[in-house]
């Protein structure tokens, strides 16, 4: 059977595409480290958060180079980040866990890799290091209310050294009312010094 020249060339344009499209999904995985969420993370009940690690949402050591910090978003604010920053050290794995008690939200870290959508009774994992003390803004970008255009936040990157730690290595949560750093007032619109996170859902 003969293919028409006109057919050959649609033919030959649609493989293209498709090598195209599968190129540029590899690339952002492997290539850029982009992550993707999985089936595999925590569950809770969105209606007793006080009864989890989220009842009192902030950031301590869980060990000399690891930070980790839970995050609540609601409608429609950030808590850590919307009333007082998330506070994180430089140069340490950082772990955050965000979850929703309401309704779908969206957490991204703006001029970072950190971009997740935060769904309620799902726990959002997001790992990474930032390379430098820094300020970061923090915007939901899923619509959640009539409020969702006041919902933002802030993450400031500190020294290691300034977020307190107690005997153990361990540290309590903390906010930005106990541990500041005039180096981390960088504007958020520089190109960021962070590594791509791990995402899981």
């Amino acid at each position: 059977m003969e293919i028409h020249r006109l057919e050959k060339i649609w033919i030959a344009v649609s493989l293209v595409f498709i090598v195209g499209l599968v190129a540029s999904i590899v690339y952002g995985v492997a290539g850029m480290g982009v992550g993707t969420v999985g089936d595999t993370g925590q569950q809770l009940d969105p209606n007793a958060l006080e009864e989890t690690r989220f009842a009192d949402p902030g950031g301590h050591w869980a060990s000399d180079d690891h930070y980790v910090v839970t995050v609540v978003a609601r409608q429609f604010l950030f808590q850590p980040g919307s009333q007082e920053p998330v506070m994180v050290p430089a140069n340490t794995t950082v772990t955050l866990y965000v979850t929703s008690p309401d309704v779908v939200h969206g957490f991204d870290v703006v001029g970072t890799h950190l971009n997740a959508m935060v769904i309620p009774g799902q726990v959002t994992k997001l790992t990474t290091e930032f390379d430098e003390p820094k300020s970061y803004g923090i915007v939901c970008h899923e619509y959640c209310g009539a409020g969702h255009q006041s919902m933002a936040g802030q993450l400031v990157v500190v020294p290691a050294d300034e977020l307190p730690r107690n005997e153990s290595g361990a540290a309590g949560n903390t906010s930005g009312a106990n541990a500041t750093s005039e180096s981390a007032t960088a504007s958020a619109d520089a190109s960021p010094a962070v590594a791509p996170p791990e995402v899981s859902a």
